[in-house]
């Protein structure tokens, strides 16, 4: 996902920061958590039941008037087998349009673009919540730590803390490290720097309310994790 310069310059900020404090900053890096399987799906019943009716609207007008004149010369024969034909069409462009949208849309590029925003981020937050659940579970008399998870290819953050550090620090930090890590990802950036911004704002916060006490052992190493 990041290149091993760049994990080195994540963990050179977060041991910086964990200097200053008795708090512990984890950063957990994904590159999608999720694949979005229904969104093909649903992108290729919508075109498929949408796009054929739309069509024959269209089309209807001249249908009715070639219907109404070949009733009128008496060729009502080849007007229900006109008309079945075009049935048969209307199913199979129907059809042929669903494996179309839905072969398309499975490209990860494209699914991706066509993956509503609010999806992403319930699904991010669910991951977020999962990996900081099973950090709590691991942590040793800590009540002081902070998560801060980056999915790169959802181009989505969340930043979890400890109930304590909450009630002190209050929300404002970690909206704006996690404001840091959004805007270098927009349109594409390289997240690094942001990822920097965002632990150097979470280690202040920490800091100024957990300050060191002296070296202490660590349960979580510093270097970005990756899932």
């Amino acid at each position: 996902m990041l290149t091993a310069l760049e994990e080195d310059r994540i963990t050179a900020a977060v041991t910086k920061c964990e200097e200053r404090t008795t708090g512990e900053i984890l950063v957990v890096l994904a590159e999608e958590v999720s694949k979005y399987r229904e969104i093909p799906l649903a992108w290729a019943a919508a075109v498929a039941l949408a796009l054929p009716p739309i069509v024959l609207a269209i089309a209807i007008g001249p249908l009715l008037g070639l219907a109404q004149d070949q009733w009128l010369n008496g060729e009502g024969g080849e007007l229900g087998l006109a008309l079945g034909f075009a049935v048969a069409i209307y199913a199979v462009a129907q059809i042929a349009l669903f494996l179309a949208v839905l072969a398309i849309v499975h490209i990860p590029a494209v699914r991706r673009r066509l993956t509503p925003r609010a999806l992403k981020l319930h699904r991010v937050a669910k991951a977020a919540h999962h990996q900081f659940a099973s950090i709590s579970a691991r942590a040793v008399g800590s009540a002081t730590g902070v998560l801060i998870f980056v999915a790169l290819q959802d181009r989505q953050v969340q930043i979890l803390a400890d109930a304590g550090i909450h009630k002190e620090c209050g929300e404002t930090p970690w909206a704006r490290a996690a404001g840091a890590i959004a805007s270098a990802m927009k349109n594409g950036d390289d997240p690094t720097a942001g990822i920097i911004e965002a632990v150097e704002i979470c280690g202040a916060a920490l800091a100024e309310h957990y300050p060191s006490s002296g070296p202490r052992p660590h349960d979580f190493s510093p270097r970005p994790l990756e899932v």
